[in-house]
Order: C-alpha cells, then structure tokens, then sequence
C-alpha cells in the first residue's frame, strides 16, 4: 500500500511541476499569445485540482512536503510516513523538471532565464526582499494549510475539497508570483533550482524554512479553532 502512495505522490508532484513550471517556462511570455502571471496561476492551481481527484484517494494528493509536514502536526498524516513522501515528491519534482527542462532547450537560441525558480532579492521577479519574500511564503503557506485542514474536513461538502484546494492555491500564485514567483512547495522549489543553478540554489533554503514553518503556524492554528466536535 505504501509503494502504491508513494507513487501517487511522485506521479501528482510531477504534473504539478510539469504543468505548473511548465506554463511560466514554455508559455508565459510566448510573444502575443502568452498566459501571463494569471495564466500560470491558473495552471498551478488546475494541476493540485486534477491530480487531488485524479490520485488523491490512493495517498491524501499532498504533492508537498509542507503540507505533508502541516497535515503530521495537524493529527491527520502519520509522522512514520514524512520522509517516504518528501522523498517520493522530490524524486517526482525533479523528474518534472528534467523533462521540462529536455523540452524547453528543444528550440534553438532558446534564453531560460530563471527556470521558473524562486527567488527573492535581485531574483524576485519585482524585486522584493528577503524579509518580504519569508513572510508571504509563511503567510501563504499557512492560509494553504488551514483550506486543506477545513475543506477536507468532514464537516465539509463531499467531494468539493479538491475544487477549494486547486483555487486556493491559484490565488496564492495570483498573490505571490511578483514576490518570489511563488513557492509554498519545497519539491517545487527545488527541482527547478537544480537545473537554473547559481542563485537559484543559494536561496533554495527560504524556500524549504518559509513554507514548512508557514505550514506548521497553519496547522497549529487550525487545530485550535477548526478541529471541534
């Protein structure tokens, strides 16, 4: 049973990042025709959304080593499983990346830029800082899990958590993008600092601190006001 959650949660992590990174590298800026910020926001959100009904059932669909810390706090994962998941999602992530990456330098004089990496300081995309960078990645992170905690509830609709998931996480990116092109995802942060390289990787460690300290503030929090009788 735990083979088949772990490639659950591999198989979602890559689209995630394939569909997710994949729409700011390949389709964000295509000249007169691209997707823009909301566009990708639109396309991370569609990915955590189809992959949650798609998978969810086998392993939980977290895609995300913070929400899989957050939802270990919250009593609603078992601890005994982190490391196997967050290891399952990187090796997901990265295999996104990679193909995304074969498929990008496919064009001729083709310029990757950031990677769809995340950054803060000279690598934000509007030039924000450290300090603003932790705290939206905390925020956001923590507002994620507290959605996740509530819509899966079974005080919830049935079978809407996966819409209420999907949307939050596009008007996190709707939010953020500008800030630090939007992380609350340590395995999606990596993979794509792994092939941009350089700064990338130098700040990769925000981006692993901001989201699980975001997702623990967040579970915490639920667990005081939403887990009620």
């Amino acid at each position: 049973m735990l083979q088949k959650q772990l490639a659950a949660e591999a198989f979602g992590t890559f689209w995630l990042v394939f569909g997710g990174c994949g729409s700011a590298v390949l389709a964000a800026g295509f000249p007169g025709l691209g997707i823009g910020f909301a566009g990708v926001a639109l396309a991370f959100g569609l990915t955590v959304l189809t992959m949650a009904y798609a998978v969810g059932g086998i392993s939980g669909g977290h895609f995300n080593p913070a929400v899989s810390v957050g939802l270990a706090v919250a009593g609603r994962f078992p601890a005994s499983k982190l490391l196997p998941y967050i290891v399952a999602q990187l090796i997901g992530a990265i295999l996104a990346a990679a193909v995304l990456y074969v498929i990008a330098t496919g064009k001729a004089g083709v310029d990757l830029g950031g990677f769809a990496s995340n950054g803060y300081g000279a690598h934000s995309p509007g030039g924000y800082s450290l300090t603003s960078a932790l705290l939206i990645e905390v925020v956001l992170t923590g507002f994620f899990l507290i959605i996740i905690l509530g819509a899966t509830h079974p005080r919830a609709p049935a079978g809407m958590a996966p819409l209420a998931i999907g949307l939050a996480l596009t008007l996190i990116h709707l939010i953020s993008i500008p800030v630090t092109n939007t992380s609350v995802n340590p395995a999606r942060s990596t993979s794509q600092a792994l092939f941009a390289g350089g700064p990338a990787i130098a700040q990769l460690w925000l981006f692993w601190v901001a989201p699980i300290l975001g997702a623990v503030l967040g579970a915490t929090l639920w667990k005081w006001f939403g887990e009620t009788d």
